[in-house]
């Protein structure tokens, strides 16, 4: 029958009380479609380039309206959830926000949480520019879940470019990789289809990738856009479903049986080798 995966493609705003009935509209989705997983991307309850604004509306994680909210949707639909990310306030004296993934069992309970590690700070070009270490703290733990439908190892956007992560998720037992993000079109248009391809062929893994898309609406600050196009990618290497820019649900059913076939005839995830320098002659 194989593993159906829903990925939930948004355009959501900086007011997470009013993103939260289309994240919850889109669950009912993906749950009447035979999801048994449903995905949705990066910063799922708030984009926004204010910091001033995020201390207003962001929340503590015991007290987030969509994490209450998704947690009862997973019990409700008795699905698995991946809440690709929120931004949620912390009790660091330096006030930065976590940016927080979190697996979501059919029973409300979290199974996982994940603080993106890598911070977004680039120069796009000279018009763009991104500092997400200024109001994110990153996290330092690599995190893997054992669920019934499969070995999940976490990940959000930023971190897509660091192969070493998801080489260290996958032998330890990883068998689907998710890549939550809010990509910059940019980058986007550049990288995104063929960073995620090599995640997926480097690690015999398969990748699940929901994304915010669009142009979102914005109370205070500049308004983002983002590259959309959520992907699913086989072991192989072979895009599987491209959602390309408009907001909603896309369905791909995977043979995990195809992670033994694809590791099987080039088995580079386990050929690892000592090396010594590099050397400066």
């Amino acid at each position: 029958m194989g593993l159906r995966a829903a990925l939930l493609q948004l355009n959501s705003g900086d007011d997470p009380a009013a993103n939260l009935p289309v994240i919850l509209d889109y669950l009912h989705e993906a749950a009447a479609g035979g999801a048994h997983i449903a995905l949705t991307p990066e910063v799922t309850n708030c984009v926004s380039s204010s910091r001033a604004h995020q201390n207003k509306v962001l929340q503590h994680e015991d007290s987030d309206i969509t994490l209450a909210a998704l947690r009862d949707a997973a019990r409700e639909l008795q699905i698995w959830v991946l809440i690709g990310s929120l931004a949620l306030k912390t009790h660091d004296a330096d006030g930065r926000f976590a940016n927080r993934s979190f697996l979501i069992a059919p029973d409300g309970t979290i199974a996982a949480r994940y603080d993106k590690v890598h911070m977004f700070d680039v120069q796009v070009s000279e018009a763009e520019s991104y500092r997400e270490s200024s109001g994110f703290r990153p996290g330092t733990q690599a995190v893997l879940a054992d669920t019934d439908l499969a070995c999940i190892g976490l990940s959000v956007c930023y971190d897509l470019r660091f192969a070493y992560l998801y080489r260290a998720l996958a032998q330890a037992g990883a068998e689907i990789l998710t890549v939550p993000a809010a990509f910059s079109p940019v980058t986007g248009a550049a990288h995104w289809h063929v960073l995620l391809r090599a995640r997926a062929i480097e690690t015999g893994c398969f990748v699940l990738a929901p994304a915010q898309t669009g142009q979102h609406a914005a109370h205070e600050g500049k308004p983002r856009q983002t590259y959309g196009h959520s992907l699913a990618v086989s072991p192989w290497g072979e895009v599987l479903l491209d959602m390309g820019t408009q907001p909603g649900v896309g369905f791909v059913t995977l043979d995990l049986d195809q992670i033994v076939g694809a590791r099987g005839r080039i088995p580079a995830l386990f050929h690892d080798r000592p090396i010594e320098g590099p050397a400066h002659p």
